[in-house]
């Protein structure tokens, strides 16, 4: 097993206190839990999995951590931390190492923002999503759109070191009046690094079935395009300047490593019900259900569901979907067939910095089709 590349942790979280209209993530409220995998043992059965992965990865440092889920300050904070200490006592930590949590706003408080900064989290990223009501409503967010300000401060005051704002744009019913308003009130918040993500609809979430029935119409694409462009300019005109797509940050040392790592095809070990892990090649998840990972564990099993083998055609595929959404770039010589770049040079969505192809500002807005274009 070849192993050269950068490393970092993902622990997945699967719980929220409600399930947000729009998602489809691998998340369960207590209700939905069917009696087992509770939030009490949590923290026990992924320290269980990260002590049985010692010795499996050569003896190399974690470069990065990140939690996520589901809301991962569902947990006391006390929990989380313990998780990072295995991580550190079975692999150890580069010295540089960054940790990440998303939180949504409603789930901290100054003291539990404070123990995981004392625990070694030095970055947290808040699930904003909007500053409008009515948007917030639509989204089935519960948290004050006023307490935006009020968490930011207090990460700052336990001295965390970034501090980002993730935000949803294209709901129903969102004016480009509504989309400013939410720029503005992240903006004020002065955040290290923003998100912005189009609202997509899923089959089988609750904003799907709302779409079908005609409850709520489909986000326009024309209207997506708009909003996109109105979020970058926002963020340009306030000193964050775009390394990924939907990603925004106020100079390098705020971009966030861990993701970096995913866009770039480093290794990463997932850890948690339905998590995702890629090491060499080689690709494997977990079981999804929580009841079921807890059990796996306690039998003294694997929690694996499945893997797979990257074969050259996907990695090729995966490099340009990935790395072409970043603002360095991609090699122009991943490609096996150099003569389709003609085609989106010559439509200025893609242009040729030295040896890397880069989207355009125009190429950004269409980097679905830009990639399906250079893919034989």
């Amino acid at each position: 097993m070849s192993l050269g590349r950068r490393l970092g942790f993902y622990v997945h979280v699967p719980f929220c206190s409600v399930r947000c209209g729009y998602c489809d993530f691998n998340t369960y409220t207590a209700t939905e839990l069917g009696g087992g995998g509770s939030q009490r043992e949590y923290a026990g059965w992924a320290i269980a999995e990260v002590e049985s992965t010692a010795g499996l990865l050569g003896g190399r440092s974690v470069d990065t951590v990140f939690f996520g889920g589901g809301t991962p300050t569902q947990l006391p904070a006390d929990d989380l931390v313990r998780i990072l200490d295995a991580i550190r006592r079975t692999h150890g930590v580069a010295g540089d190492v960054e940790v990440t949590t998303e939180a949504n706003p409603d789930s901290v408080t100054p003291e539990s923002l404070q123990r995981l900064r004392e625990g070694g989290f030095n970055r947290i990223s808040f699930g904003m999503q909007s500053a409008v009501p009515h948007v917030l409503a639509l989204l089935e967010r519960t948290h004050d759109p006023e307490r935006i300000p009020d968490v930011v401060a207090w990460a700052r005051a336990a001295a965390f070191e970034q501090v980002s704002l993730d935000l949803i744009y294209g709901s129903p019913g969102e004016s480009a009046a509504d989309w400013q308003v939410s720029l503005d009130t992240a903006l004020a918040c002065a955040p290290d690094h923003v998100s912005a993500y189009s609202l997509i609809v899923e089959e089988g979430t609750a904003l799907g079935r709302r779409v079908r029935r005609g409850e709520v119409p489909m986000p326009d694409e024309d209207d997506l395009a708009d909003k996109y462009v109105q979020a970058d300019e926002a963020l340009r005109a306030a000193g964050l300047e775009w390394y990924e797509v939907s990603n925004w940050a106020r100079d390098e040392a705020a971009r966030c490593r861990h993701n970096l790592g995913y866009w770039r095809s480093d290794d990463w070990w997932g850890i948690g019900p339905g998590a995702h892990s890629h090491v060499a090649g080689r690709r494997w998840w977990n079981v999804k259900h929580p009841r079921a990972y807890a059990e796996r564990l306690a039998a003294g099993d694997s929690p694996m569901a499945e893997e797979e083998y990257v074969d050259a055609e996907a990695q090729l595929m995966e490099r340009v979907m990935l790395e072409l959404r970043l603002r360095e770039g991609m090699a122009a010589d991943v490609l096996p067939e150099p003569s389709l770049i003609r085609g989106p040079v010559d439509s200025g969505l893609l242009e040729r910095i030295g040896d890397r192809l880069v989207l355009t500002d125009a190429g950004r807005l269409l980097a679905d089709g830009v990639v399906r274009d250079l893919l034989p």
